[in-house]
């Protein structure tokens, strides 16, 4: 899509986790920025902090978002997202189609502020699109796995896995002479 020329739009930024280097106060700064520099007036934002972008479930922001946008009650005509990954890592990609869809079809457009296309549906747009998609849920599987397989060698080190010990629990080194059996 070329930048929107409607004038008003809204703003939906997401992080997983408050260590991310894309949190939700840098991606608001990029949004506004690049609000200010196509002449639009922001008038929502929608936000989920500390949310994984797997699913819907739990996403408070986007949920009002799509609620707000299905309802007919957005006040925008536009929304503003700093990346394909920033609205989902969806494992089925066309959910992650799907919701865009269904802001298109309530006459909202949904901008990529920080992608290398324009999200106007012309054919590179569209393929660099589910690219994008197909990548930011593949991602998530492989960075799962990897810390699966990390957790798995800490607990067979003996560490506990899942948050601070038990009350009056704590780890102890201790050193054991085992002599070896005698043949």
């Amino acid at each position: 899509m070329s930048a929107p020329t409607f004038g008003v739009a809204a703003l939906y930024v997401r992080a997983s986790t408050e260590h991310q280097n894309y949190s939700t106060g840098h991606q608001e700064s990029a949004l506004r920025e690049y609000a200010t520099q196509h002449d639009l007036e922001v008038v929502a934002v929608y936000r989920d902090e500390g949310r994984s972008g797997l699913t819907l479930d739990g996403r408070r922001g986007l949920l009002a978002l799509l609620n707000d946008v299905q309802s007919g009650e957005a006040p925008y005509s536009a929304v503003l997202v700093y990346d394909v990954s920033r609205w989902g890592r969806f494992q089925d990609v066309d959910e992650s189609a799907y919701y865009e869809y269904a802001c298109r079809r309530a006459g909202i457009s949904v901008a990529y502020c920080a992608e290398p296309f324009e999200n106007d549906g012309s054919p590179l747009a569209t393929l660099l699109k589910g690219l994008k998609r197909a990548m930011a849920a593949e991602y998530s599987r492989e960075l799962s796995g990897k810390v699966f397989r990390a957790q798995c060698r800490l607990t067979a080190a003996g560490f506990k896995q899942g948050g601070s010990a038990g009350y009056g629990l704590r780890r102890a080194s201790i050193a054991i002479e085992v002599e070896s059996p005698r043949f």
